[in-house]
């Protein structure tokens, strides 16, 4: 049983890659292009916003696994700064301060810098057309 979870390590890499990536994805969606609705929406230019524009450019491009070390690299630091100046400052529990999400993603795409993209991922594809070649 163990070697068999052990073959499908690489498939499961790239499917925490996907679903971790559509859902911080989601969250720009919803800051940027207001879909689903939402309550409030942050101002052209601020700090959320932009946040939000990292979300929806970088999220997808971790979700399609086109640059994702560099795309997670990026996100895990926009996540690690979300955390210390969204909800830190409210508490020192993440379960208080709401920052549960944010510290996850953090780590997640800071595996994914370290782990790549996996099998199932433009960058894989691109690589082994290089190899092909």
């Amino acid at each position: 049983m163990l070697s068999s979870i052990h073959l499908a390590q690489p498939y499961l890499l790239s499917l925490l890659r996907v679903v971790s990536s559509l859902v911080l994805f989601s969250y720009g969606t919803q800051k940027i292009l207001h879909f689903p609705a939402a309550e409030r929406v942050p101002d052209v230019g601020s700090m959320s916003w932009i946040a939000g524009l990292l979300e929806l450019t970088l999220g997808f491009l971790v979700l399609t696994g086109f640059k994702t070390r560099a795309a997670a690299f990026v996100l895990s630091g926009l996540m690690a700064f979300a955390y210390f100046i969204g909800h830190a400052p409210k508490g020192f529990y993440p379960a208080q301060n709401g920052g549960v999400a944010a510290i996850l993603f953090c780590f997640v795409f800071l595996y994914l810098v370290a782990a790549g993209g996996g099998p199932f991922s433009i960058d894989a594809l691109i690589k082994r057309k290089q190899a092909a070649a």
